[in-house]
């Protein structure tokens, strides 16, 4: 039975059906969706000679060179590349930007081999406003409460633990801090942070109706990706729980979280150059935070880090990052966070250890509606 070409971007988006994107590759590159995949119709050079001879002669003249440009041996390599998606993925969908000329071509060269199969109408940039306005609408109807702590509290390691959170720096690829960045240092584009995050969020909606919705306190930004201003302002309006860690134990988490985890992954990744480029994560990073440091706890921080790095290359050993965590901690991250609490005003709703402010998330925001 010939399958249909759909406008159901819910179900699209619900159930992570495959999707075939044959735009070009800056235009996917730019931004897209988890489930899809480039297998385009254009490369980048020849979109640019389509669009430009468009403008300048019109469609026919565009569609007249698009032809053109399709050698035989241009052609079937696309062909076999379609096929190919569609055999793996019986139940996608094929789109362009708009859901015109390109997938229309598409359809009609795959139907010429046996193949019908189905495109999304509008394409790209129809599910991409969908997707907008769902970011919206998901900010107002979750009920939203935060995660606090002090840094280094485990914060992200308790999310973890419950079903009832979106994980913010999950989707950026990023911890948030000023040592955030992993051994890639790859975040998505601001678009694909978006489309992300509205699926995440659509999903759950659907998952967990009654449910509230768990996030860590985060700023505006998270690495170079910005929270959607309707998410901040819910955010910075949302009850509060507060995650209790002593100082050591918070010691402890960073270093096992943003040491002793990356610099296996950049040896692997960097293996004769891993002690330079993991001294630049480290040591770049903490300069990045220099002028709020003041300059003399910054000279004191980095020498502490330096002595650390030597030992950590020389004995295999991460124990000397203690001194600088905890200078870090105590003289500029903590005042901070005090700070920032205390502009705020909230009173938290429940404050505890993990295993207790774990066991109030799960009684609690399973039914807020």
């Amino acid at each position: 039975m010939t399958r249909q070409d759909t406008f159901d971007f819910q179900t699209l988006f619900l159930e992570n059906i495959p999707m075939m994107d044959v735009r070009a590759p800056v235009e996917f590159n730019q931004g897209a969706f988890p489930s899809s995949q480039n297998i385009p119709l254009l490369d980048d050079e020849q979109r640019k000679a389509i669009g430009t001879h468009y403008k300048e002669e019109g469609q026919d003249a565009a569609i007249a060179l698009g032809l053109e440009l399709a050698t035989p041996d241009i052609r079937q390599q696309r062909i076999s590349q379609w096929q190919q998606f569609v055999k793996t993925h019986p139940e996608g969908y094929l789109y362009c930007f708009r859901g015109g000329l390109r997938s229309r071509t598409t359809q009609a060269w795959l139907k010429e081999q046996g193949i019908d199969y189905p495109l999304i109408k509008g394409g790209y940039k129809a599910m991409r406003t969908y997707l907008l306005q769902q970011l919206d609408l998901s900010a107002e109807e979750l009920p939203v409460v935060i995660l606090s702590g002090l840094t280094g509290s485990g914060k992200t390691r308790l999310l973890c633990k419950t079903q009832y959170k979106i994980d913010l720096e999950g989707l950026a690829n990023h911890r948030g801090s000023a040592f955030g960045g992993d051994v890639t240092n790859f975040q998505p584009t601001q678009i694909n942070w978006e489309n992300d995050l509205s699926i995440a969020a659509l999903q759950y909606r659907h998952q967990y109706p009654q449910a509230g919705l768990l996030l860590e306190d985060e700023s505006k930004r998270i690495g170079r990706n910005i929270v959607p201003p309707a998410w901040y302002q819910k955010m910075q309006q949302a009850s509060v729980v507060f995650l209790e860690c002593d100082l050591d134990d918070r010691v402890t988490i960073i270093r096992e979280d943003y040491i002793a985890s990356n610099w296996p992954l950049y040896q692997q990744q960097y293996q004769e150059q891993a002690e330079e480029q993991f001294s630049a994560f480290v040591l770049e990073n903490l300069a990045r935070i220099k002028k709020r440091l003041g300059g003399v706890r910054y000279k004191k921080i980095d020498a502490s880090y330096r002595l650390a790095l030597q030992r950590l290359f020389t004995t295999g050993e991460y124990d000397l990052f203690d001194e600088g965590i905890r200078m870090l901690l105590v003289e500029y991250y903590d005042p901070m966070y005090q700070y920032q609490l205390k502009e705020k005003q909230l009173k938290p709703l429940f404050k505890g250890s993990e295993a207790e402010v774990l066991a109030w998330v799960n009684e609690h925001l399973k039914a807020m509606k």
